[in-house]
């Protein structure tokens, strides 16, 4: 199905206002974003226009009862200066998963791709080549009714914008222990990419910080005493000869990096077990000595190498990231392939 898209291109680039070198996550924004809108029952009128500021009612009801979604990609050169994607088809049946547990309409794949081709197409000159940088891309949706009530909306935005980056933890990070609050449960929202889930990770996050350290590890909502996620990052050790990560059992994002690490270093021979973790069994393997790596994954890190873990008052400090096998291994691999330096057996890569 042919996808027609009007596009309005700014008049007025801010490129030659960005130092690439030194670019702060976050707080660039290319030239163009990509909307979509929904009315009754159908997506409508896709365009490519400049990115600018969008008209909202103080009713909205996205803004009252939290009915908004999103995801979070990459663009990257390969070695000709040629723009290309990672795996974005896992982010279209990610975002359409979303909206299905938040009652929210999907959208059609075709529609997400090619509206996401022609916008990095555009913004090409906006991907930076610098090592560990990208183009973020950050679509999302969120619900249009001009109406105060507790209802599924009928009306839905879905755009797309970009913004340059570069690393997001640009060190190794300290983490603790979080025993009191609790990102999710199961039966709620915790495997999707919902606005609201990061809303509440707000405070925790701030106390952690006011601490000293960079982030939070979550943990069960029952026990406090299994690990599920990491900031924005899903969570990975190894003990001894075997990598382990959470199980996708209903409260844990299922993260595209997570699941590309995985493939990774199971074509690589490495023994990878999804279970259960508690964190008594990563103290106790600290004790031991076979503690070897802890790291967190996501579209934005990419691989956060964790430093030091602070469980019930004690710091569990972590081997010098260089002595690392596997997060190094998953780091050099992943960033290879982002920019075709690394042979794409997978076929991950989608060519712009």
């Amino acid at each position: 199905m042919a996808i027609s898209i009007k596009i309005n291109k700014t008049q007025h680039s801010r490129i030659h206002k960005v130092d690439f070198e030194n670019i702060q996550f976050g707080t660039i924004f290319s030239d163009h974003m990509f909307r979509v809108d929904y009315s009754d029952g159908e997506w409508k009128n896709p365009q490519i226009l400049p990115y600018g500021d969008i008209l909202l009612a103080p009713s909205l009801s996205a803004l009252h009862y939290g009915q908004s979604i999103f995801e979070g990609m990459k663009a990257f050169k390969d070695q000709n200066g040629k723009a290309q994607l990672f795996r974005p088809v896992e982010n279209i049946e990610r975002m359409n998963l979303s909206a299905k547990r938040m009652a929210m309409p999907e959208l059609p794949e075709e529609i997400f791709i090619e509206g996401l081709k022609q916008l990095v197409k555009i913004d090409e000159q906006w991907i930076p080549t610098k090592i560990g940088s990208a183009l973020y891309l950050r679509p999302f949706m969120f619900a249009t009714d001009d109406y105060v009530g507790v209802r599924p909306s009928k009306n839905f935005t879905f755009i797309i914008f970009t913004c340059p980056v570069n690393s997001y933890y640009p060190k190794p990070i300290n983490v603790i222990v979080e025993e009191k609050y609790v990102r999710a449960f199961n039966g709620g929202v915790g495997f999707v990419k919902a606005a609201g889930n990061y809303g509440a990770s707000m405070l925790p996050t701030f106390e952690a910080q006011q601490k000293g350290y960079d982030q939070i590890i979550w943990t069960d909502g029952r026990e406090h005493e299994y690990v599920e996620e990491s900031g924005t990052t899903n969570l990975f050790f190894v003990i001894g000869d075997t990598v382990l990560t959470p199980n996708i059992d209903g409260t844990i994002l299922q993260g595209i990096t997570r699941k590309s690490c995985i493939q990774v270093l199971k074509d690589r021979g490495f023994k990878v077990e999804e279970r259960k973790i508690s964190m008594k069994e990563i103290a106790e393997a600290y004790d031991k000595g076979i503690l070897k790596d802890a790291f967190g994954t996501g579209t934005a890190a990419i691989i956060a190498k964790i430093a030091g873990i602070n469980y019930k008052g004690k710091d569990l400090i972590l081997p010098p990231v260089e002595e690392r096998e596997v997060s190094n291994l998953l780091y050099n691999t992943l960033g290879g392939i982002y920019t075709s330096q690394v042979e794409d057996k997978f076929g991950w890569i989608m060519k712009i």
